[in-house]
């Protein structure tokens, strides 16, 4: 069959909304019928790396939602006509699998990052007969039909919107499930969230959830920090708006929580992947604080001896730590419910505005980009 898709042919490029033919699903796969497709700043890291280096063309997307269309011989988790939203694909295997635990699967990179399956084929075909990546974090959702990893299906009620529940897949449930999973934020606690992106405004949501107390909201846009506020926040700090932030800059900051915190924050949430800013919110901890992070950066961070050995603790964190099959539809029952108003943050687009899409995300107009099918 034939299906339209955003392709990306090179890093540095735009989007190319091509025909693409797509295969059969097999026996452990979906077809899956987009709806809608939620962008995330992950879809976008080709951009970041030297021209060189990028391998496409590649289907990217991992935040979809759709109703399913055909499955394969041995797929038992859904049927024909089911809703679905998709999230990443994990071995179901390793050992972190077997403890329930597959944001941390042996074998993430390889089925979620590879563009192809494990045996190194994939779904798609150009008009010219050369094969474009697939099975980006198991499903490649820029596409209007695209073949999906079992393991990444979640079925929903099919009286919720697909279109609210595009984003489901990674950011948002990162976001909160960092709160309510990876860090277990305990009642009254004080926290930092570090970017107030869909990420970090969806921890923001989840703050309230759980009950913490001083909550603090840091970023370089204003207008988040308003949503920051709206959401939950009670208090934010304004950052530069440069990347490269100076050391005052940073030590200020590290003040500033101290001093809204009364000594220390309970817990820090990092978002931004920003060395500079994810030492100054770790030094804004009490010396028995934690902080999470969650923000893809490159490079190093570093920090000293004697705040580590100060009783302080790391840990990172992927997809909060979330059962896609437990926590998506527990997080759109939240929704339902008007305790967790993630789809306050959508702005919607055609597959056809891909590349508007793209970059109302990266100057902050938009803080979640869903794209429609």
């Amino acid at each position: 069959m034939k299906t339209k898709a955003a392709v990306l042919r090179t890093g540095h490029g735009p989007f190319t909304v091509e025909e693409l033919e797509v295969e059969a699903p097999r026996s452990d796969e979906v077809l899956v019928r987009m709806v809608a497709a939620g962008m995330c700043h992950t879809d976008l890291r080709p951009r970041e790396q030297p021209a060189e280096d990028y391998a496409g063309p590649q289907v990217y997307g991992h935040e979809g939602s759709g109703v399913v269309e055909a499955v394969g011989a041995d797929v038992s988790t859904v049927s024909v006509g089911d809703h679905v939203v998709l999230s990443f694909a994990s071995c179901a295997a390793c050992p972190s699998c077997a403890v329930n635990r597959p944001s941390y699967c042996y074998e993430l990179r390889q089925l979620n990052m590879s563009g192809a399956r494990p045996d190194g084929s994939t779904c798609f075909v150009d008009v010219d007969g050369q094969p474009v990546g697939s099975h980006y974090f198991g499903q490649s959702s820029f596409a209007g039909m695209s073949v999906v990893a079992e393991r990444s299906v979640v079925k929903v009620d099919p009286d919720l919107d697909l279109v609210n529940l595009g984003p489901l897949g990674c950011g948002i449930q990162t976001g909160a499930g960092a709160i309510m999973n990876s860090l277990a934020v305990p009642e009254g606690s004080s926290v930092v969230v570090t970017g107030a992106g869909a990420l970090g405004l969806s921890a923001i949501m989840a703050t309230q959830i759980v009950g913490a107390g001083t909550v603090i909201a840091v970023d370089r846009h204003q207008s988040r920090l308003d949503l920051a506020r709206r959401y939950g926040a009670t208090h934010t700090i304004l950052g530069s708006v440069d990347s490269a932030l100076e050391a005052g800059e940073t030590a200020s900051m590290t003040e500033q929580i101290l001093d809204l915190t009364g000594g220390g924050a309970d817990v820090a949430f990092d978002t931004t992947g920003n060395a500079e800013v994810v030492r100054a919110a770790y030094e804004g901890l009490t010396f028995v604080g934690t902080l999470g992070m969650a923000g893809v950066g490159s490079g190093d961070v570093s920090f000293g001896f004697r705040s580590m050995v100060s009783g302080r603790s790391i840990r990172g964190i992927l997809e909060g730590d979330s059962v896609p099959s437990e926590f998506i539809p527990y997080l759109a029952e939240l929704n339902v419910a008007g305790s967790f108003p993630y789809h306050e943050l959508i702005a919607t687009f055609p597959l056809e505005q891909v590349n508007e899409a793209e970059a109302a995300s990266m100057s902050g107009e938009v803080v979640k980009p869903v794209l429609l099918f």
